[in-house]
């Protein structure tokens, strides 16, 4: 079976060389990108080449998953953070002085303001309609115009004398 990842529907080859793919793999796989790791990375991980985690992706249904459920979570926090980068947020921290040899330790709340970048990033995608760079213009001539240029057409033609 296929992973919808790959839009492919192939099955395992009955010769050639035996796979060095273990169910376990599946879950590795799955935490390595949940930490943000790339199929270049996972092939460095599984010592493999590249082209054979594609190879898994389309014969190892339970392992393309594990990928796409790992990259999700990865995806979610992401989107979380510009999210929050976006509207700005706050975060308990610490804060050291050092006065006349004596070090002392304050808690703080620390604010981070909203980044515009942040903010029309998030509303591009979220948003696209209202705030995409491309704006859709219709070119078409209203009744008016079309009007006027049969008012301007006549006159034409009479000074012709048509």
């Amino acid at each position: 079976m296929a992973c919808p990842m790959s839009g492919q529907d192939t099955t395992a080859k009955t010769s050639g060389r035996p796979t060095a793919y273990r169910e376990e793999f599946a879950v590795q796989a799955e935490k390595l990108c949940a930490l943000g790791a790339t199929d270049l990375e996972l092939a460095d991980f599984f010592q493999v080449d590249v082209r054979t985690i594609y190879r898994w992706k389309h014969t190892h249904d339970e392992f393309c998953q594990a990928l796409k459920v790992g990259k999700d979570v990865l995806d979610d926090r992401v989107e979380r953070s510009l999210y929050q980068r976006a509207v700005g947020y706050s975060f308990n921290s610490e804060k050291v002085f050092h006065f006349q040899g004596h070090i002392t330790r304050a808690e703080t709340i620390e604010h981070v303001p909203p980044d515009p970048g942040a903010a029309l990033s998030w509303l591009k995608n979220r948003r696209g309609d209202k705030w995409r760079d491309k704006i859709e213009h219709e070119h078409g001539v209203t009744e008016d115009v079309a009007a006027i240029l049969a008012e301007r057409r006549a006159k034409v033609a009479k000074l012709n004398g048509e």
